[in-house]
This record gives structure tokens, C-alpha cells and sequence, in this order.
């Protein structure tokens, strides 16, 4: 019923934040349908409620899992497999644990979709770490609960923005902790996903520039006590060997110029700031956050919640368009 085009499963996310008005603003443009077949993962009162924020005129429409293989995707008309997971009057902009136990079962339900595949991707809007905690989940994110519901032990979070592709060694940890996690074996595989994922993509024997960990990547022991030594260069070395077109470690402060410079087609970021910097700075709304590595495509802005402007209606929802994009881009073909 959907002329062939990817059936991509969008999680409403932390429903107190902007995830259903940016949902229902992107789901206004009818490129999204021409590209896809959406269907909101969620509850359909919130987005009936989030309708009166964004002064939409879509047709929400609730479907159970049992009725997917009919839904006929048409402009319009929005679907929503409905959870009834939380009230029509739940506050907005606030911690709620109910709604973080929502943003959870969302992602849980889209997932099994996934793995049944009667869904081609996942598409995310943000969830709220606090709230996802209080409400039982003891996630550091939505990437963290991906791995563990597919039983996935090789991933990582790849940032993608115009011009410039981020990989990450470690993601959602503190700097010390981060440090001590970084190892040779974590370098060369997050390494080898970067290759594999952008050779998928199209790209052969794509550039992949590496990160050192301290200022000037160490400089000859200069700075640091041997981490570069220690924990990057051997990653790097056993990609090298097996013919993937890998340099570095490079200092951080000039390889990213480099990379939108167009000199590589991905970075391997050594720590959670030091690849989402980069990228944030070349505007919140262009960022996408895909998780790499995982049996199932998964595609997500790159924002969060959004507390303070949820229910105003002023939430951008260019990036949610973008990871849709991806999401159609990175999607088994038909």
C-alpha cells in the first residue's frame, strides 16, 4: 500500500518537548511523502494537542500494529500507531517520568517493527535523558538502548552535517572516563564503520581522518602521557593494513577546517565534544544523528527536547526532515 517507497517508523520521542510539533511541521511538507511512507510511533491525543501548537490542518489517524500492511500513505493524512501511553493534558516543557517511560516503549515498539520489518527505518525526535532515568529506563540514550534491544556490541553515533561527517569513539561518557575507554580495538573498528558505512553509501575508498586525544594530538609526547601512542595509533595502523584509507592521529583543531574544506569524507572523533562541537556550529537544525553499526536503520536530529519553546509552535523542524532523508537514503531498497 505504499507504492514501494520506505516505510519509516517516526518515534514521538519525549512528548512533553517539541518532537510532536516538529513531527507534525515536517509531515506538512509533501516531500516527506513523495520520499516515504511516515508512520508516527506515539500517541495520537498528544498530536491531535500539538495540532492547536503549530495551527495544523493533518488528519491524524490512529492504526494498530495489525492494520500496517493496509495503511495507504497519502498526504494529509498523518498515522500514528497509537500507544495510549500518556494523557491528552500531560504538561508541557516539564520532566515527566510518564512521558519518559513513553519515549522508551516508543522506540521499544519501533524497533520490534524493525526487526519484523514491516518498517524500513527509524526516525527519532529527542527524548529527555532525566526523564527516560526517573521513568525506570537507566539509558544514557537513545543510542545505548538501540544496541542493547538488537543485541548490538559494535556501534557508534555518526554525525552528519553539510560537508562534514562525524564518528565517535566514545559518546555519552565524562573525559575521564572517555580516556580510559579509548583503545586500540575501539579505534580500528569505529574506523572500519566509517569505511563500511560511507562505502555503502556510495563513496569508494572513502578519506577518514582520526583525531588525536590531546591538544596538537600530543606532539611527540609533548603533551599527555603517550595516549596517542598508546591507544590510537595501533587502531589506526591495523585499518591502514587492511587497505582502508585511514590518517592520523591529526590535531582536532585544524583537521576539522580540513574535513568541511572537503579534504577527508569522515572524521573519527576521539570524545562526545569533540565531534559534536564541529558540527552544532554549523547550525542545530542541519545536524543528523544516525547510529552506525546496528542490524536496523536508525536516523535522528541532532537536538533535544527543547523544554524551554515545547507548545510555542517556533521549534525548527528542518533537522527531523534531514534525518528523514537519511533515513529514505540509508533504507533497504524495494
Amino acid at each position: 500500500m505504499n507504492q514501494n517507497k520506505p516505510v519509516v517508523g517516526i518515534t514521538m520521542g519525549d512528548a512533553a518537548g517539541v518532537g510532536p510539533e516538529i513531527i507534525l511541521k515536517s509531515l506538512a511538507y509533501e516531500e516527506m511523502y513523495q520520499i516515504s511512507a511516515p508512520l508516527v510511533i506515539g500517541d495520537s491525543k498528544v498530536l491531535e494537542r500539538a495540532k492547536s501548537f503549530v495551527n495544523s490542518e493533518l488528519v491524524i489517524k490512529s492504526v494498530s500494529a495489525e492494520e500496517l500492511d493496509q495503511v495507504s500513505y497519502q498526504f494529509g493524512t498523518v498515522h500514528c500507531l497509537d500507544l495510549n501511553l500518556l494523557p491528552s493534558d500531560l504538561p508541557v516543557g516539564q520532566v515527566s517520568p510518564d512521558a519518559g517511560h513513553a519515549a522508551f516503549e516508543y522506540l521499544r515498539t519501533a524497533i520490534e517493527l524493525a526487526k519484523e520489518q514491516k518498517i524500513d527505518a527509524i526516525c527519532t525526535a529527542p527524548l529527555n535523558k532525566e526523564a527516560l532515568q526517573k521513568g525506570g529506563h537507566k539509558y544514557p540514550g537513545h543510542t545505548e538502548i538501540l544496541a542493547d534491544l538488537t543485541d548490538t556490541e559494535d556501534f557508534s553515533m555518526m554525525l552528519s552535517a553539510p560537508n562534514l561527517k562525524v564518528i565517535h569513539v566514545t559518546t555519552h561518557v565524562g573525559i575521564i572516563d572517555a580516556v580510559k575507554m579509548i583503545n586500540p580495538e575501539r579505534v580500528y573498528h569505529v574506523i572500519k564503520l566509517a569505511h563500511e558505512t560511507l562505502e555503502k553509501a556510495g563513496i569508494s575508498s572513502p578519506k577518514i581522518a582520526v583525531c588525536g586525544i590531546n591538544p596538537h594530538a600530543g606532539e611527540s609526547g609533548l603533551f599527555g602521557y603517550g595516549e596517542e601512542e598508546e591507544k590510537v595509533i595501533p587502531g589506526v595502523e591495523k585499518a591502514q593494513a587492511e587497505g582502508i584509507n585511514a590518517v592520523g592521529p591529526l590535531p582536532a583543531d585544524t583537521l576539522f577546517f580540513r574535513a568541511v574544506r572537503g579534504d577527508f569524507d569522515i572524521v573519527v572523533a576521539m570524545y562526545h565534544d569533540q565531534g559534536h562541537g564541529p558540527v552544532k556550529v554549523l547550525g542545530l537544525d542541519a545536524g543528523v544523528n544516525i547510529t552506525v553499526g546496528l542490524p536496523i536503520i536508525r536516523t535522528s536530529v541532532d537536538h533535544g527536547t527543547a523544554f524551554d519553546i515545547a507548545g510555542k509552535g517556533i521549534a525548527d523542524e528542518k533537522s527531523l526532515m534531514e534525518a528523514m532523508r537519511q533515513a529514505v537514503e540509508l533504507a533497504p531498497k524495494k
